[in-house]
C-alpha cells in the first residue's frame, strides 16, 4: 500500500515525555466532546492507557478495544450503557477494518491503481460511517474520543475521512525508540521467508505487509535495513501474486543499494509473471553484470528468453547456468523444453535425462520427456516415461491427456479414453481432452458418445473447426445428414479451407439427394486440394451407386466430371 504523507506530516510533534505531558494536559483540559489522534504501537497504546489512567483521576476513562472490522462505530459507542458517564474513550483496533478493507478490494478485482489511491471509491465502510455521522458524534456524545492507531491507520484517517478528522484538537506521535526499532526490524527479517509468505491468508499477509511499510518508514531506520526491509517486502508482495507492487519494492531497494544483484533478480522475476518479458531479461542482464556466476538468474533469464519464442538463445542462457551448477535440474528441463520448441527432440530427451539423473521424481521432467518421446512416434516409451510422471503426481492432468494421445496413436482407444477421463476429473474445462475424447470414442463406431464429447469441447472452445468437422462426420455415420451439414458449415465458417470438410458436406448432401449441391461442395475441396480429386470421384461413384441406377449414374457422373475439369 503506497501511503503518501501530506506536508502537515512532516512537523508532528517530538516523541518522549513532552510528548506524553502535552497529551495529558490536553485531556485535563478537555471538557465535553474532543477528538484526539495518537499514534503508536498497539503495544504502547496499552502502556499508554494504563498511565494516563493512574495520571488522570478526576476524569471517568473507558476503553473500546476492537478485535475485528466494523463498519458502524457510532452504533458501537450509542450501545454503551454508561455513555453519559464517560469522560475520556481510548478506541484500539480500528486499524482491522483497514485490513480487511485492503483484502476486500483485491478479491473485487480493482486494479492497482484503484486499490493504493486515495480516491472516494477507496474508503472503508467504517470510515464513510464516520464522515457522515460526524455532526451526531458532537451532538450526542458529551465524550473526548481518543484513537490509538499505528502511522498507517493515522494516515487513512487523514486521506480518507477529512470531514471527520479535520475536527482533530490535536494529533500526538510517539514513534518507535531506535533500539526497540532495530530489534523489531531484525525480529520481522527474521521471521519471515518466502515458504511463509506462501502460507499466509490474505488478510495476514496484508497486516504483514502493513508492518514492513510502517517499520521502513520510521525516522530512526537506517538505509541498511530499509533496504533488507523492502526486499522481504518485495517478496511478501511476489507472494501474494501482487507483483506490481513487489516490482515498486525492489525499485526502491535498488535506489538505495543498486549494485545487489538479488533485488535485480527478483524483480526480473516479478516483471516475468507480468508477461513483461523483455524488462524481464533486462533486470536479469542486470543483476549478472554484478554477478556473472548466478546461475539462478541464467536459468532464469532463459525463461524470458524462451517465453519470446527466443530458443536458440534460452538455451545458450540455461548452458551458461549449467557450467555454475552442473546439478541445476530445473534448467536441465528447461533446456529439453527450448530444445523441444525448436524440433530438436532427442537432444530434448537427452536434456530431460539429465535432469532426472539429479531429481528423479522431478513430474514435469518426466512428463516433458514423454512429450518429446511421443514427437519422435515412440509413444510405448512416451506412455511409460507419462507413467513415472504420474506415479510422483497422480493429479498432473497434462501427463494424462498426454498419455492419451500417445494410446491413441496405438490404436487403444478405450485405453486413451480412460486416460482422457482421468484428466478431465482433474480439469473438467480441458477442451483438448473432450475433443480427443471423441475422437477416440468415433474410432470405436460410439457416435452418439462421440458426439456428446465434441459438444463438450465446443462449450469451452467454441471455434474449434476440428470438432465441428468431426462432429459432423459422426452424424453422418448415424445418417443424420441435415445436422452433419450444419455442424461442417460452423467448420468451415472457422476455416474456409479446409477440403475435407467440404467434401464430407457433398457427400452428406448428395445422400439426402441434393445432387448439384453435393457436387459443388465436393468440388470446393477439389479446388482446395486437387490431389484428393481422384479419392472424391471414388466415394462419389459409390455413393451415386447406392442411390441410383445404372443409367440415371452415367448422367450424373459425366456432369460431375465437368465440374470438376476431368477429360477422358
Amino acid at each position: 500500500m503506497a501511503l503518501e504523507l501530506t506536508k502537515w506530516d512532516q512537523d508532528l510533534p517530538s516523541q518522549g515525555d513532552e510528548e506524553y505531558q502535552a497529551l495529558v494536559r490536553t485531556l485535563n483540559f478537555t471538557e465535553g466532546f474532543g477528538l484526539l489522534f495518537v499514534r503508536c504501537s498497539p503495544a504502547e497504546g496499552e502502556q499508554l492507557i494504563t498511565k494516563i489512567k493512574e495520571d488522570i483521576v478526576n476524569k471517568n476513562i473507558e476503553v473500546i478495544r476492537l478485535e475485528q472490522a466494523v463498519n458502524n462505530l457510532y452504533e458501537i459507542i450509542d450501545k454503551l450503557d454508561n455513555k453519559k458517564e464517560i469522560n475520556i474513550l481510548f478506541i484500539t483496533g480500528l486499524e482491522h477494518s483497514f485490513y480487511k478493507y485492503e483484502e476486500c478490494k483485491r478479491f473485487a478485482g480493482w486494479d492497482s491503481i484503484d486499490r493504493y489511491s486515495y480516491s472516494w471509491k477507496a474508503v472503508p465502510p467504517v470510515l464513510i460511517n464516520l464522515n457522515q455521522q460526524r455532526e451526531r458524534f458532537k451532538d450526542n456524545f458529551n465524550i473526548c474520543f481518543v484513537f490509538l492507531l499505528p502511522i498507517f491507520a493515522i494516515k487513512y484517517f487523514i486521506q480518507r475521512a477529512p470531514d471527520f478528522f479535520d475536527w482533530r484538537s490535536g494529533l500526538f506521535e510517539f514513534p518507535i525508540d531506535s533500539e526497540t526499532l532495530e530489534q523489531e526490524s531484525s525480529r520481522i527479517m527474521q521471521d519471515g521467508d518466502y515458504e511463509k509468505y506462501l502460507k499466509l491468508t490474505p488478510q495476514e499477509r496484508t497486516k504483514e505487509i502493513i508492518k514492513f511499510q510502517e517499520l521502513i518508514a520510521e525516522d530512526h531506520q537506517t538505509p541498511e535495513r530499509q533496504y533488507d526491509l523492502l526486499i522481504k517486502l518485495g517478496n511478501l508482495q511476489y507472494a501474494g501474486q501482487d507483483y506490481k507492487q513487489a516490482i515498486a519494492s525492489y525499485d526502491q531497494a535498488l535506489s538505495i543499494k543498486p549494485d545487489l544483484h538479488l533485488a535485480w533478480n527478483n524483480r526480473g522475476i516479478a516483471l516475468e509473471n507480468l508477461g513483461r518479458n523483455s524488462e524481464a531479461i533486462a533486470s536479469y542482464d542486470q543483476a549478472l553484470v554484478i554477478k556473472p556466476d548466478d546461475h539462478e538468474a541464467w536459468n532464469n533469464r532463459g525463461y524470458a528468453l524462451q517465453n519470446l519464442g527466443r530458443n536458440s538463445e534460452a538455451i545458450a542462457s540455461y548452458d551458461k547456468a549449467l557450467v555454475i551448477k552442473p546439478d541445476d535440474h530445473e534448467a536441465w528441463n528447461n533446456r529439453g523444453i527450448a530444445l523441444r520448441k525448436l524440433g530438436r527432440d532427442s537432444e530434448a530427451i537427452a536434456s530431460y535425462d539429465k535432469a532426472l539423473v539429479i531429481k528423479p521424481d522431478d513430474h514435469e521432467a518426466w512428463n516433458n520427456r514423454g512429450y518429446a518421446l511421443q514427437n519422435l512416434g515412440r509413444d510405448s516409451e512416451a506412455i511409460a516415461s507419462y507413467d513415472k510422471a504420474l506415479v510422483i503426481k497422480p493429479d498432473l492432468h497434462e501427463a494424462w491427456y498426454n498419455r492419451g494421445i500417445s494410446l491413441r496413436k496405438l490404436g487403444r482407444d478405450s485405453e486413451a479414453i480412460a486416460s482422457y477421463d482421468k484428466a478431465l476429473v482433474i480439469k473438467p474445462d480441458l477442451h483438448q481432452a473432450w475433443y480427443n475424447r471423441g475422437y477416440a470414442l468415433q474410432n470405436l463406431g460410439r457416435n452418439s458418445e462421440a458426439i456428446a464429447s465434441y459438444d463438450k469441447a465446443l462449450v469451452i472452445k467454441p471455434d474449434l473447426h476440428q470438432a465441428w468437422y468431426n462432429r459432423g462426420y459422426a452424424l453422418q455415420n448415424l445418417g443424420r445428414n441435415s445436422e452433419a451439414i450444419a455442424s461442417y458449415d460452423k467448420a468451415l465458417a472457422i476455416k474456409p479451407d479446409d477440403h475435407e470438410a467440404w467434401y464430407n458436406r457433398g457427400g452428406a448432401l448428395i445422400r439426402l439427394g441434393r445432387w448439384k449441391e453435393g457436387i459443388a461442395s465436393s468440388n470446393k475441396g477439389a479446388e482446395i486440394n486437387p490431389k484428393f480429386a481422384e479419392t472424391l470421384m471414388k466415394q462419389l461413384l459409390a455413393s451415386m451407386l447406392q442411390k441410383l441406377g445404372w443409367n440415371k449414374l452415367t448422367q450424373v457422373w459425366t456432369g460431375l466430371l465437368k465440374l470438376i475439369g476431368c477429360r477422358n
